[in-house]
């Protein structure tokens, strides 16, 4: 009887250890949040890596499983687990989300855009950060700089291929602008001979060394840290960072990526929501005070060389600012020139689309 009695003990503490933790997770939401092996998303894999390191802020991610899953904790108390997406391209998150198949993420504010303009029901939530992107051309070559490029191009007897690694990219679509003031006609179109620069899809951002090194493309452009890494591989060089393209000035401090959270979760579970936003705005801070530290983290998440992401120029933003919103609303002005908005964006202005494209409720009530 003794016996029987310690076994049945024995059996419901076990039991009751095992179930107090299910009901736990049962409790706790899960969301699916998504981002790019991009240094640009450097914010997101910083937290990531420091964990309970960034219990001070009063909101921070502890590990389930390393790259994964993560518990976003906030107060001391765990609100929601994370399932980690890796995305090829912001062009992949917007799709993601259009499939209902994610619930935040980080991607480039002009993939954004395009999905919302397809009716997608995405919002915007706050900044990631600005610069870091650049065109790259073989190591060998004897340009060095945009205007060698130009002469190149405009002397070239068939289309010079840039390779890049999503149609709504930032960097494809601030070079494709730069090229079009200067005279340069653009295609995406392989068969219109007549253009001067043929623009490749590659995908992906892991296809565009590739290409470059197998001379699929003859340059490509994209963001950090890839420009960085085909430096570091031998394989390329960079003539010159996009925001020094002309017209002179036009995209110093242009808005590259952002955060996200489809409609659904928004209104489901503001208060994660909510914490999410607080997260990345702090981590935002940290990351702008400790440039090294948030590098070599970032490469080794990625498995880069450590001076890729040191040698990083981005720049993190805790919240918009009047610069980032003047500059997004030249993304909608050229986006709308290309004719690449059909829908609820087509022919706005930043200041016409604010409700649709964002909801500020969340980074308004962050306090730094």
């Amino acid at each position: 009887m003794l016996k029987n009695l310690k076994f049945t003990i024995l059996f419901l503490t076990l039991t009751a250890l095992f179930l107090v933790p299910a009901a736990r997770a049962a409790e706790i939401p899960t969301l699916k949040v998504g981002y790019i092996f991009t240094t640009h998303h450097t914010p997101f894999m910083v937290a990531a890596t420091k964990g309970e390191a960034f219990k001070s802020m009063g909101v921070y991610l502890r590990p389930l499983i390393a790259k994964d899953r993560y518990e976003l904790v906030a107060d001391g108390k765990p609100i929601a687990n994370f399932q980690l997406i890796v995305a090829k391209s912001g062009t992949e998150t917007a799709s993601l989300f259009a499939r209902n198949q994610l619930d935040l993420a980080m991607a480039s504010v002009t993939a954004m855009m395009s999905g919302i303009d397809k009716g997608t029901p995405i919002k915007i939530l706050s900044p990631l950060q600005t610069e870091g992107m650049g065109l790259v051309v073989p190591r060998e070559s004897s340009l060095k700089d945009w205007n060698s490029f130009l002469a190149y191009v405009k002397k070239a007897k068939k289309p010079v291929k840039v390779g890049y690694h999503s149609p709504t990219s930032a960097p494809k679509i601030v070079l494709e602008g730069s090229l079009k003031f200067s005279g340069i006609r653009v295609t995406s179109d392989p068969t219109n001979m007549s253009a001067q620069v043929l623009l490749v899809d590659l995908k992906e951002t892991t296809n565009m060394v590739p290409a470059l090194a197998s001379k699929q493309v003859e340059a490509i452009v994209g963001p950090s840290p890839f420009p960085e890494v085909a430096v570091s591989r031998g394989v390329g060089k960079i003539i010159v960072n996009l925001r020094d393209l002309p017209p002179k000035g036009y995209w110093y401090d242009f808005p590259c990526c952002v955060t996200a959270a489809s409609e659904l979760t928004i209104a489901k579970h503001p208060d994660i929501v909510q914490k999410f936003v607080e997260l990345i705005a702090k981590t935002n801070v940290w990351c702008n005070k400790h440039r090294i530290e948030a590098g070599t983290l970032t490469a080794e998440w990625i498995g880069l060389p450590g001076d890729t992401a040191r040698t990083s120029q981005l720049v993190y933003l805790p919240k918009f600012t009047k610069n980032w919103m003047h500059n997004a609303d030249k993304y909608l002005t050229i986006l709308n020139s290309m004719g690449n908005f059909t829908g609820r964006l087509k022919g706005k202005t930043i200041q016409e689309v604010k409700p649709v494209l964002f909801d500020m409720r969340f980074i308004d009530n962050v306090k730094l």
